[in-house]
């Protein structure tokens, strides 16, 4: 059961050891990232839900619902209830496309360090390049499978937003 456990960890700290310090910074911020996207499933399931049945309250307290202050009044609650949906996602739309970046520059990393072991022998020995190269493919590898990994979220939310915004200013009657 322990070694189930700790199966995640030693696979991060083999991709550490073959990728570099990038790959931790990689790692990071797919934590990072994971974190914002559970808090906005969390927001979607339970807070909007909330938001939306108080909004709606205060809407059908009112008495007059025809005048431009009323309407007005109905498009700042919309639109309440629109940014609280969009909230930290532009933070992970940032991330997504950080970490193949990061994966990117430990493959700079990787190769110089293939051209400077090049330059210090004077040939081209395969065993000397292999480590550069194997350092550079983890470091990329692991950039791309966490920016991948924030892809569809990212696309799910806001397709949600879009499609929340609509049946709000629906629910609102005049």
């Amino acid at each position: 059961m322990l070694e189930f456990l700790l199966a995640p960890y030693e696979a991060v700290a083999g991709l550490m050891v073959a990728g570099g310090q990038l790959v931790a910074w990689i790692f990071i911020s797919g934590i990072i990232m994971w974190a914002l996207i559970f808090e906005r499933i969390w927001f979607f399931k339970f807070t909007l839900p909330r938001m939306t049945k108080e909004a709606l309250a205060i809407w059908e307290a009112r008495t007059e619902r025809k005048s431009w202050a009323a309407h007005q009044i109905r498009k700042t609650l919309v639109s309440r209830l629109s940014s609280g949906m969009s909230a930290n996602l532009p933070m992970v739309k940032v991330l997504v496309p950080l970490c193949p970046l990061l994966g990117l520059v430990g493959t700079v990393i990787g190769m110089l360090e293939v051209f400077d072991s090049m330059a210090i022998l004077g040939s081209a020995d395969a065993r000397t390049m292999a480590a550069g190269v194997s350092k550079a493919m983890n470091c990329t590898m692991t950039g791309l499978a966490v920016s991948v990994s924030g892809m569809y979220p990212v696309f799910k939310f806001q397709s949600a937003i879009r499609y929340e915004t609509e049946l709000l200013a629906d629910r609102f009657k005049f």
